[in-house]
């Protein structure tokens, strides 16, 4: 094949082709060459005209998904027909269980391997999940009385870095037995704030996508 003489065509192939390969082989066993030899002829310069390293790829495939994640956490934010506790739980229900949430676990790499991708994971959660979408909806809470906090802003971070971090498999690798305890722990947490969001659908639910991440490694 032809090289492609648009460029964003050009990032877009490469990085449908590396998602691909991280999900049949997991990132750690995906080479750039692997990349090279699924690209029907673009040569390596190609690659590395546009990203630097394969982490750099990893983190615009993972910019990707987090971009139609984001749509998905809008669409609850905005929503007219549910009160502040009810979109927050809604939210946790409605990440979880997104069919792409299979591939992502099961292409995932370790974070103690990739600073720059766990760096990344923090500054999404704190500067933009947080602040844009969490907060809106605690304090939409507060306002029809299903939300009881002084401190949305705290709030809205110490959930969402517990859901997104403390829980992650990728991040501690936790054993099925040690997520468990975090999640119980969340579940508590949630629950002193009057906020029954964690169920036993959703416990199951974090627990298989980490089984599905762990078999991957």
């Amino acid at each position: 094949m032809a090289r492609n003489k648009y460029p964003e065509e050009t990032i877009e192939l490469i990085l449908d082709v590396a998602y691909r390969l991280f999900i049949e082989q997991g990132y750690e066993h995906t080479s750039i060459q692997s990349i090279i030899n699924r690209l029907g002829g673009l040569s390596k310069g190609a690659i590395y005209h546009h990203f630097k390293s394969k982490e750099d790829i990893l983190t615009a495939v993972v910019d990707r998904i987090t971009y139609e994640s984001n749509k998905l956490l809008a669409k609850i934010r905005d929503s007219s027909d549910l009160n502040g506790r009810e979109k927050l739980k809604m939210i946790f229900k409605e990440s979880i269980n997104r069919p792409v949430q299979d591939e992502i676990f099961a292409a995932a790499p370790n974070f103690h391997n990739n600073p720059k991708l766990f760096s990344s994971l923090l500054n999404d959660t704190i500067k933009e999940v947080a602040p844009n979408y969490i907060q809106p909806i605690i304090e939409q809470g507060i306002a029809d009385g299903s939300i009881q906090t002084d401190y949305p802003q705290q709030l809205a971070e110490i959930i969402i870095l517990v859901a997104n971090v403390w829980m992650n498999p990728m991040t501690f690798d936790d054993t099925k037995e040690k997520l468990y305890g975090k999640i119980m722990v969340f579940k508590q947490m949630m629950q002193g704030f009057g906020l029954d969001i964690i169920d036993e659908e959703l416990t199951d639910r974090i627990q298989e996508l980490a089984a599905i991440y762990q078999k991957k490694k």
